[in-house]
């Protein structure tokens, strides 16, 4: 897809490491609850609704591009519509425990029932939600996709939702890791399609999101995760469009995520992002990586945080700054603007020639 028309596409060269004025920003969840506007809508709609209403979905998405003056649009949806849609039962209930399926899958019997997912029937709705975003934006920003990581998936499928100690997941792997390869092997086929239609209908960008990953030993993270990651990789259907893959606890495996094909790949808060720097050496732009839990402090705080991830971070292309993991729902809103407003106003001195 061109970007040609596109008025600020500053992550997209960020992303393959080509000259940027300044260094772009967004941030996981920035369509979410820590702001008024999208509270309101959901006084109206429950969650799943929202996600499965084209025009609110695609309202919410662009809320932070005109309230926080983001970088690019992240289009709203949940990871967990894959598992729905191959024949789980979701309920998300956010005040009360989150997401959770009523018939996890813990057998291969159970794999097995699953269905095929075919992202245009089944998905349509994240797909239109997209193409009518795209309208809205008027080139304004990029449109980033995502999805869940196999692995993260499948905790979630065979857990049956959120977990302290991923009993199941574990027990699956150890006892039947032939199982767990069959039901990651579907997921990420149907990951793969799902990102595939998701820029077909519009992305230019889209992030594979390892939320799990960090919760496995190195060795169990090569064979249940990363394996998988490549193989998306090398079956979505793109043609420039970067892809950035983010797994939560995961900077032990640094060296390999720089080998899976992605442009970027995103840094949580616990590793030092300079380091993560001389070690990717060049191979993939980076993203991340402020601790979410600085936005509960001041300004002069999150000023000095931004300024010292952009020293450490240096005049190197590829950076695409972010926070370690999501936005917290209850972060005061002149705050997410502090963040945004740092980056954008100091990062400028990085780039010059």
């Amino acid at each position: 897809m061109s970007t040609d028309s596109l008025q600020n596409d500053l992550i997209l060269r960020a992303a393959k490491q080509q000259p940027v004025e300044r260094t772009p920003v967004w941030f996981m969840r920035q369509a979410g609850r820590y702001l008024p506007e999208y509270r309101e809508i959901r006084k109206r709609v429950d969650f799943l609704t929202l996600c499965k209403t084209p025009d609110l979905a695609a309202e919410v998405t662009i809320q932070p591009v005109d309230i926080i003056g983001v970088d690019a649009a992240i289009i709203f949806s949940d990871i967990l519509v894959i598992p729905e849609a191959m024949g789980m039962n979701l309920i998300i209930e956010e005040n009360k425990g989150g997401p959770r399926f009523t018939n996890p899958v813990r057998s291969r019997h159970e794999i097995d029932m699953l269905l095929d997912l075919e992202p245009i029937e089944d998905l349509r709705y994240v797909l239109d939600a997209i193409k009518l975003t795209k309208q809205e934006l008027n080139n304004r920003v990029p449109l980033i996709g995502f999805s869940g990581a196999p692995w993260t998936l499948l905790t979630y499928m065979v857990e049956g939702g959120g977990s302290k100690n991923f009993r199941h997941a574990k027990e699956m792997i150890f006892n039947n890791p032939n199982d767990a390869h069959a039901l990651l092997e579907r997921l990420a086929q149907a990951v793969a399609k799902y990102l595939s239609a998701q820029i077909k209908a519009g992305a230019n960008i889209v992030q594979i999101f390892d939320t799990w990953g960090g919760i496995l030993s190195p060795d169990a993270f090569e064979e249940f995760s990363l394996r998988y990651i490549k193989q998306i990789l090398e079956s979505i259907k793109r043609n420039d469009e970067p892809v950035i893959v983010f797994c939560k606890g995961c900077a032990h495996a640094l060296d390999d995520m720089a080998t899976l094909g992605a442009e970027v790949i995103g840094l949580d808060w616990t590793f030092d992002i300079g380091k993560a720097r001389e070690i990717i050496d060049g191979r993939t732009a980076l993203q991340g990586n402020m601790d979410p839990t600085l936005l509960y402090s001041n300004p002069d705080r999150i000023r000095q945080e931004v300024l010292c991830i952009l020293e450490k971070y240096g005049s190197y292309p590829g950076h695409i700054f972010n926070l370690g993991h999501g936005v917290l729902p209850d972060v005061p809103v002149d705050n997410v603007k502090a963040f945004v407003n740092t980056v954008k106003n100091e990062s400028g001195r990085y780039h010059q020639d």
